[in-house]
């Protein structure tokens, strides 16, 4: 099945997902799965666990290789570029359990991530450029931890360090984002605002987020995409995703039942 996320009529994509099948010793965890996504674009990945969307995610930035079909960036074929230079074309993955760097602090974690063609250790011993700097008090502002910019990553609790982890996404200035639960453990609140940053996030990157909680996507306000079994299930407006019978069957229901699905 062929989904187009956003994708303007006679448009490149940003990203394509072409007829990707992913194989782990005979099991599809990724079953002959297309979609498109424009530059600019948010979209929301959901369904049980299972369904392939953190796999997805893996095959995008170039962690799992498919067994067939492509991905293609930028309408480059990404089936030989090594992780590394895919991250350099532009793709950065946020995971679900924060990866600061717990020594440093906030704006020198925004500085290693800004420094995207530099390694870490160098970043911080030469400086930051002048347009790193400015990009990390851009960041700052955007993630609300500016006045906090001097606290070591440490002393952060759950919803800041995932707004930093953010935040090291976005420092990357990297065209797509890939947030994998990005308001995991976090208060009704802070999901509200994290859900604020994503949305502001629109327009200068393309965003897929994955999450389970539909009360946080319905925030979100993008297209909602289902994944069941490595194939797409259904997509639309969450109004319309949460009125489909066969998505209520396989995913909304378990989620009520169970009161929580994985990725």
């Amino acid at each position: 099945m062929t989904e187009a996320l956003a994708v303007a009529e006679g448009a490149r994509p940003l990203l394509s997902v072409e007829g990707v099948t992913v194989s782990f010793d005979g099991f599809r965890a990724l079953d002959d799965l297309s979609f498109a996504l424009d530059a600019g674009a948010v979209h929301v990945l959901v369904g049980p666990n299972g369904a392939g969307k953190s796999t997805l995610l893996d095959t995008i930035i170039g962690r799992v290789r498919p067994t067939s079909g492509r991905v293609v960036f930028k309408g480059e074929d990404l089936a030989h570029v090594p992780e590394y230079a895919i991250v350099r074309r532009g793709i950065c993955r946020k995971f679900q359990t924060p990866g600061v760097l717990d020594a440093l602090t906030i704006e020198e974690n925004l500085r290693v991530a800004a420094a995207r063609n530099r390694s870490a250790w160098h970043a911080l011993r030469s400086g930051p450029s002048t347009a790193e700097r400015a990009r990390t008090d851009e960041v700052l502002d955007i993630i609300g931890l500016r006045d906090r910019r001097a606290s070591l990553a440490v002393e952060l609790a759950h919803g800041m360090r995932q707004w930093l982890e953010i935040g090291m996404v976005v420092a990357s200035d990297a065209d797509l984002l890939l947030l994998d639960e990005p308001a995991a453990g976090m208060t009704h609140q802070e999901a509200e605002a994290t859900a604020r940053l994503v949305r502001s996030l629109a327009g200068r990157h393309a965003v897929i987020v994955i999450d389970h909680d539909m009360d946080f996507v319905e925030q979100l306000a993008a297209p909602v995409s289902v994944l069941c079994m490595g194939r797409m299930l259904a997509h639309g407006s969450v109004a319309e995703i949460r009125a489909n019978p066969e998505v209520a069957a396989v995913y909304l229901g378990r989620v009520h039942e169970a009161g929580v699905a994985g990725a």
